[in-house]
């Protein structure tokens, strides 16, 4: 292919040239005030220290090439009257994002204070990272963002979650340099495979190599070109160059490539249109070359500057008391000329608003990038009609997440425009197979005839990248949609830095009126450490809890149904919910189940419970309290319960499940925290607890030691003890088995010891029988296979 830069440049109309270069320069000027100045925004005064602000903070080097960006995509919007977001991937570049929506009205319709006058020009410099004020990078602050400054890496996938579902819609994904080198964005070339050209929108992606990061030259802006051409080839894109630094022939050029590209666009769309399913569809992108810190300073102090890693942040830092500085800052405005930007009253002149699109079609306005604004309410099937059947508790065993496989099918359905599962390779493998009977995993590349459950229609993405997986699902949210993620539960950790972001995200724009909340980011998280005995230590670990609960307390949820009913339970609620991250842990191998649906609903509402099934202190006072979280602790827990129940009949045991971890706090500490009475009530304030708990033990010290019975709560749970085994000798390994919670019952009621000392020498002869017989069969002992809860009349 011949490409834009070596064409001859088909030239903009004289008056468009100007429009978008006067655009271009008025949001560069805004973005230079915002990182210097608190006052005096339009220099109609000479420009003093005390017009300066003491902390210079932001980001200018990829500023002017977003402004740039900026300015271009409007073009084609008016050109076209197209629909258009775009996602920040330099997030550091805020000045750009807050500019441009001042500059189309958008931010001061939602912040009024902030008017397109002198006044708001100046609030607008002065609030720009500085105390009380808004951040230095793209945050939910900024009108038409879904993308966090601090999101290094995720920019393509978030466009893509965007466009799936939305025909007719352009994201613009703005990738820098910098951040194609991370790991993510790596992965991230490839989302344009899963694109359905006839159902979704489009992702324009736009390279921009500016050459450097903070402070060294980056890869992509130093290999070949051709190189650099092949790899986006590789990656199905047609690329489309444009470099330089001369403003107009850069303007010329920009235009160009954006012409050609959505005319591609355009073509792909119609094509789909025409020719139904189509494979292999090659996506345009554009790779832009620019200098870093373009038209600023060219050199400070002797030091190149633009062009350089210098630009990268503040290029003249020392413009409050180094008058030679100051000089050079003013320089740098007047090269603007500001007089042809702004009337006397500090409002940009009508042929640069001319060039901000109207309405909902500006890039900031775009109802979009506030999905809540278009969030309907999933249709749900009733989720009782999934329910197993439970006539006596502990005495039949499903798989709960293949029984919430079902449920997923018929929302699948129900929702086929609004709803997607999202995983890396784990559907089936999750026991969520029944989904299958209602779609395809989505795929727009070559099939073969031994494929199965493939197409470009389908509503599970599956691609072997947790953080691509994260990011579809988050850009989907954000944009006004409903999904779920679900991955083994040791290889969820390669996301914790997106959930950080997405955490902080909710938390942000639930103080922000305009923001309207979104579906929750929903985990399912199986295969999990208890289960994943025939993988081995590698696969074992349960630690995602302890970061999410690391999270603000009105975001994030933590749940562990023991069985399929609960399961059920706690995804519907977990799906009608906003503005949370909910985290569900289920074991996806057959186990007991314990409460019918009514039941379980009742058990799901309180978050924490009492089985008297399987208690024995009636309604009189506990000797001991055995507590559990999670599906196997639960089962090991009721092992435990019926061994005290045969051998210390005389014992009072009270039985406490608990399926939302968020109760154990108070409700000082968390929205659901249990009251001191309600806890005192369930767990006692002097009786010995001991807690079977799916994860790290120290997770439920910590979320308890304000409790009055804290020092009498022993915890077993996951300690770093795997390898690939039997299910109860991973128990074993980490002392979660039932005979060693029959010891610590018997070590820690008083006076207990001495009287049954000879059945804590048989529990530990049973443990070293249980460890023989697997040593030698390579199985767990029948009785502790299928061990059941026995009835008495």
């Amino acid at each position: 292919m011949t490409h834009p830069q070596t064409q001859e440049i088909p030239g903009l109309a004289p008056e468009e040239l100007r429009r978008i270069d006067l655009y271009w320069r008025a949001a560069n000027y805004l973005s230079v005030g915002q990182i210097y100045l608190m006052d005096n925004p339009l220099l109609r005064e000479p420009l003093s220290p005390e017009h300066i602000k003491p902390r210079l903070l932001g980001h200018w080097g990829t500023t002017p090439g977003l402004n740039f960006i900026h300015a271009h995509l409007n073009h084609q919007i008016l050109r076209r009257d197209i629909d258009v977001m775009w996602v920040v991937g330099p997030g550091h570049g805020g000045p750009a994002a807050v500019a441009t929506a001042w500059l189309d009205g958008t931010y001061s319709e939602i912040y009024p204070e902030v008017g397109r006058d002198a006044e708001g020009m100046r609030r607008l410099f002065r609030q720009f990272s500085f105390p009380g004020g808004v951040p230095s990078h793209v945050a939910p602050e900024v009108p038409g963002s879904i993308h966090e400054g601090g999101e290094l890496g995720y920019a393509l996938s978030h466009a893509h979650g965007a466009a799936f579902d939305n025909p007719g819609l352009v994201v613009a994904a703005v990738v820098g340099d910098g951040e194609a080198e991370s790991g993510p964005l790596a992965g991230s070339w490839q989302a344009n495979r899963f694109l359905d050209p006839a159902r979704d929108g489009a992702v324009l992606p736009i390279l921009h190599l500016n050459g450097y990061k903070i402070a060294a030259p980056t890869v992509l802006a130093r290999i070949p070109e051709a190189d650099l051409i092949a790899q986006m080839r590789g990656h199905g894109y047609e690329p489309h160059l444009v470099s330089g630094d001369d403003p107009a022939t850069m303007h010329h050029r920009m235009a160009a490539a954006m012409d050609a590209a959505l005319d591609q666009i355009e073509e792909i769309w119609i094509g789909a249109g025409r020719d139904g399913e189509r494979q292999d569809v090659r996506w345009p992108m554009i790779i832009l070359r620019s200098p870093k810190g373009w038209t600023g300073p060219k050199e400070v102090d002797g030091l190149p500057v633009e062009g350089t890693w210098r630009s990268h942040q503040v290029p003249l830092a020392g413009t409050r008391d180094n008058p030679e500085h100051r000089a050079q800052l003013i320089e740098w405005f007047n090269r603007y000329r500001p007089e042809e930007l702004f009337d006397d009253n500090g409002a940009p002149f009508a042929e640069i608003t001319a060039l901000s699109p109207a309405g909902e079609r500006r890039i900031s306005a775009n109802p979009r990038a506030n999905g809540g604004l278009l969030l309907k309410d999933l249709r749900l099937p009733d989720f009782r009609d999934y329910a197993v059947t439970v006539t006596e508790p502990g005495t039949a065993t499903s798989e709960a997440t293949k029984v919430l496989g079902g449920l997923l099918r018929d929302i699948v359905r129900a929702n086929p425009d609004t709803f997607r599962i999202m995983g890396p390779d784990e559907t089936a493998s999750n026991r969520l197979g029944a989904v299958f009977e209602a779609t395809d995993r989505a795929w727009n590349t070559a099939r073969l005839p031994t494929d199965e459950n493939l197409g470009p229609r389908g509503r599970v993405m599956e691609v072997l990248s947790e953080h691509l997986c994260q990011g579809w699902l988050e850009g989907y949210l954000l944009t006004g949609r409903h999904g779920l993620f679900n991955s083994y539960e040791a290889f969820i950790h390669i996301v914790d830095s997106m959930l950080n972001q997405h955490a902080k995200w909710l938390k942000v724009s639930r103080d922000l009126p305009w923001r309207r909340p979104i579906a929750s980011l929903n985990y399912l998280l199986s295969s999990h450490v208890w289960r994943q005995d025939h993988n081995g230590f590698s696969h074992q670990d349960p630690g995602f809890i302890d970061h999410v609960i690391n999270k603000k307390p009105e975001i994030v949820r933590v749940y562990l149904p023991p069985d399929a009913n609960t399961l059920l339970s706690t995804a519907d609620h977990c799906l009608r919910s906003r503005d949370y991250v909910n985290v569900m842990i289920a074991g996806k191998q057959p186990s007991l189940d314990y409460l019918p649906m009514d039941a379980a609903i009742a058990h799901c509402t309180r978050g924490a419970g009492i089985w008297e099934w399987a208690s024995s202190d009636a309604a009189d006072e506990p000797d001991v309290v055995l507590a559990c979280a999670g599906d196997v602790p639960t089962l090991e827990a009721l092992a435990a319960a019926d061994l005290l129940r045969r051998n210390l009949p005389q014992l009072k045991v009270r039985f406490v499940n608990v399926v939302d971890l968020m109760r154990l706090q108070t409700e000082g500490e968390h929205p659901h925290g249990m009251s001191d009475g309600e806890y005192d009530a369930l767990f006692t304030t002097d009786k010995p607890v001991i807690f079977a708990f799916h994860g790290y033990p120290w997770l439920i010290h910590r979320l308890t030691y304000r409790r009055a019975g804290h020092a009498n709560l022993h915890v077993r749970g996951y300690k770093e003890e795997g390898t690939t085994t039997t299910p109860f000798d991973m128990v074993m390994l980490n002392d979660l088995d039932r005979f060693h919670l029959v010891m610590d019952v018997i070590d820690r009621v008083p006076d207990l010891g001495v009287r049954a000392a000879h059945l804590r020498q048989r529990m530990v002869d049973e443990r070293l029988r249980c460890r023989a017989y697997t040593r030698e069969h390579g199985e767990d002992a029948p009785d502790i296979r299928d061990w059941r809860w026995e009835h008495t009349p």
